[in-house]
C-alpha cells in the first residue's frame, strides 16, 4: 500500500511495526514504571500509559486510551507473531498473554481493571501465516486465554473476521470499553 500524505506515512511506518503495534516492544529501555501522561479532553481526558503510547499519540494522531465520562475507550492491541516465535498453539496462547498483559497496564493507567470491562471487539485474522490453525481453533486458543484475564461478570463481546491488519505478523486486534466512575479514573 503506498500513503500519499508523506507525513503519515512516515508516522505509519514507525506505528505499524511489530514491536510498537504489538501488545509490547521487543526491547525497551525505558522506565518501566512511570506515571501516565493525562491529557485534557472534552468530557474527559486522554490517558497515555507509556512513551510508546505518546509517540502513537504525536505520530499516528491517536489515543492508547480515551476517557469520556464514565467510559473508557482502548484503542486496538494486535496479538503478534514476532519474529522468532512460532506458529503454532502454545505460541498464540503466549502472544495473547502478550497482548492482554498491554491491555492490562493500559486498564490501571485509567484506574480500571478487566472487572471493569464492559465489551470486546476482536477483529481475526482467521486464514493466514503466522497463526495457521482453523478458525475453531484459533477462536478456542484466544478465548482460555482471555478467561484467564477477564473472570466476570463478563462483558458483551463482538468478534469478526478480517483479511488483514496494519501491523505485519498481526493475527488479532483487540479493542475494549470499560466502564469507571468518576472518583476512581482520576
Amino acid at each position: 500500500m503506498r500513503l500519499r500524505n508523506a507525513p503519515f506515512a512516515a508516522a505509519a511506518t514507525f506505528l505499524f511495526t511489530p514491536s510498537i503495534v504489538c501488545a509490547q516492544p521487543a526491547t525497551s529501555t525505558a522506565p518501566t514504571v512511570a506515571p501516565p501522561i493525562r491529557i485534557p479532553a472534552p468530557g474527559g481526558e486522554v490517558i497515555l500509559p507509556g512513551i510508546h503510547d505518546r509517540t502513537a499519540y504525536d505520530r499516528g494522531g491517536y489515543a492508547t486510551v480515551r476517557r469520556s465520562g464514565d467510559l473508557l475507550f482502548l484503542s486496538g492491541v494486535i496479538v503478534a507473531r514476532r519474529p522468532g516465535e512460532g506458529t503454532d498453539v502454545e505460541a498464540f496462547k503466549n502472544e495473547v498473554r502478550r497482548t492482554f498483559k498491554r491491555i492490562g497496564e493500559s486498564l490501571a493507567a485509567a484506574g480500571a481493571s478487566f472487572d471493569d470491562v464492559v465489551m470486546i471487539y476482536n477483529f481475526h485474522v482467521w486464514s493466514g501465516p503466522d497463526f495457521p490453525a482453523s478458525r475453531d481453533e484459533q477462536f478456542e486458543a484466544f478465548e482460555q486465554v482471555k478467561e484467564e484475564f477477564m473472570h466476570g461478570p463478563h462483558p458483551a463481546w463482538t468478534a469478526v473476521g478480517s483479511s488483514g491488519l496494519l501491523g505485519q505478523g498481526g493475527i488479532v486486534e483487540v479493542q475494549m470499553i470499560a466502564h469507571v466512575s468518576d472518583g476512581r479514573s482520576r
